[in-house]
């Protein structure tokens, strides 16, 4: 065996180890067995896996060192060919709903790091990568336009909803700007007054106007700086033809990780980010789960065969009243739908009605007027969302175990059983997100990572 491909251990005294002297292969799946007490663990934690994690903290900083406890070389002569270590502790199954393989093997965490780590941030409106860039950056892209294009530098604000543009505009006055563009269309400041008249809420106050040569670039990245400074990171640059009004093309830039296009910013990714245990990750829906119990159709109609009329809808087959009798009538003549036709054979349509309700429609229901019958129009809320309410309104616990044999556990409609937040679920490496890449097969896995590794070190 070449000593390249092996780890050599010789003198290891550590605990009830008995100055061993051991070969092992690298890159291979190695069980160590024997009876109890013979020194398994401490051969693979308290040897390899101790030598290992202290070769690994060596090699920090000093600053980083100054926060680690520091570790002691275990009891042995040499060791060679070891890896930094990482352990991976046993534990007895658990049937949490928030465990996974991953969080019990904690190689989640590894991942989790990965993402906070290297991962890219994308739009969850327009999926476009958001990346930050610095203003240097910034203006080699202005550079690159040809020479001689007319230009603007822009910087994006918005009016506060309450004061409105008033305060706005005299305070860029003050600070000595001219033109601002709203709606496509350049304006004197002096010319708007307080701003009363404009019925926008964003406006760009125009910083610069520049023709592109070698000698604008210093020019440029000033004024970039200034509308990054007065928008709070964003930054326009508008190309323009013989009006400038008239645009050509549009750069848009972020100094701060925000999507460009629609405004939407992401907060400084952690680990945590990406924890389905963690209010920082989890989505709000489903607090983490994945799963959510939701009234269910089908348990609401354990048997389509049956008619309306036959007590095909569970929640409704005991009530024979008057009242509930004409309501019923109302709303299968209003749709043109027979009363006695089996659930499974009405229209879909209608089936739609029934659960979800008929939104803006009006529908016209008997109600008891004096000494008359009265006809009153009103939408019809839905059966979900009548028994959501009741669920949620009832202080008896035995209504709601009552209500609860109508529900049924889905997947979450915001996460699809991802279990994290929208944010984090658009965070990506190598165009997959952490949910994609954690719902791939072991060895599946372990070819994305082999592709990743630096060397070829993954076993």
């Amino acid at each position: 065996m070449n000593a390249l491909d092996s780890i050599i251990i010789e003198g290891a005294r550590q605990h009830n180890l008995k100055d061993i002297r051991l070969r092992l292969p690298r890159n291979q799946l190695v069980v160590i067995t024997g009876l109890s007490g013979s020194g398994k663990s401490t051969l693979a934690f308290d040897t390899l896996y101790a030598e290992g994690q202290r070769r690994y903290v060596e090699s920090l900083s000093t600053y980083a060192r100054q926060f680690l406890e520091r570790l002691q070389k275990p009891d042995v002569d040499l060791i060679e060919g070891l890896s930094p270590a990482i352990a991976i502790e046993q534990k007895t199954a658990s049937h949490n709903p928030r465990s996974t393989v991953g969080t019990v093997t904690e190689i989640y965490d590894f991942i989790r790091l990965l993402y906070a780590r290297t991962g890219i941030a994308h739009c969850y409106q327009c999926d476009r990568p958001i990346l930050s860039q610095t203003i240097d950056e910034m203006v080699d892209t202005v550079m690159q336009r040809p020479e001689g294009a007319r230009f603007m530098v822009l910087a994006p604000l918005r009016a506060d909803p309450q004061a409105g543009f008033k305060g706005l505009l005299k305070r860029l006055r003050k600070e000595g700007f001219a033109r601002i563009r709203v709606d496509g269309k350049i304006h004197d400041l002096e010319s708007l007054g307080d701003g009363a008249a404009l019925t926008t809420t964003t406006l760009d106050v125009v910083i610069d106007r520049l023709v592109l040569n070698a000698s604008v670039r210093n020019r440029l990245a000033d004024s970039m700086e200034l509308a990054i400074g007065r928008s709070g990171g964003q930054v326009e640059v508008v190309f323009v033809g013989k009006s400038m009004e008239t645009v050509v093309e549009t750069l848009r830039f972020s100094e701060n990780a925000v999507c460009t296009h629609c405004g939407i910013g992401y907060p400084e990714l952690s680990p945590a980010s990406f924890s389905f245990n963690s209010p920082h990750g989890a989505c709000p829906h489903c607090d983490g789960l994945g799963m959510v119990r939701e009234f269910s159709p089908s348990r609401i109609v354990p048997n389509p065969e049956l008619s309306l009329r036959e007590g095909a809808v569970a929640v409704w087959s005991q009530r024979h009243s008057v009242a509930f009798s004409e309501f019923l009538e109302d709303l299968t003549a209003f749709y043109g739908v027979d009363i006695y036709t089996p659930y499974q054979d009405l229209p879909g349509r209608f089936k739609t009605v029934l659960m979800h309700g008929s939104g803006k429609q009006r529908i016209p229901f008997t109600t008891a007027g004096k000494n008359r019958v009265l006809k009153t129009p009103k939408p019809f809320e839905g059966i979900l969302a009548q028994l959501s309410r009741q669920y949620a309104q009832t202080p008896s616990s035995a209504e709601k175990n009552a209500l609860g044999a109508y529900m049924a556990e889905t997947a979450c409609p915001l996460c699809h059983g991802s279990r994290l937040r929208r944010e984090s679920r658009h965070i990506k490496v190598e165009d997959l997100s952490i949910d994609q890449l954690t719902h791939r097969s072991i060895s599946a896995l372990l070819d994305f990572f082999r592709g990743h590794a630096p060397r070829e070190n993954v076993a």
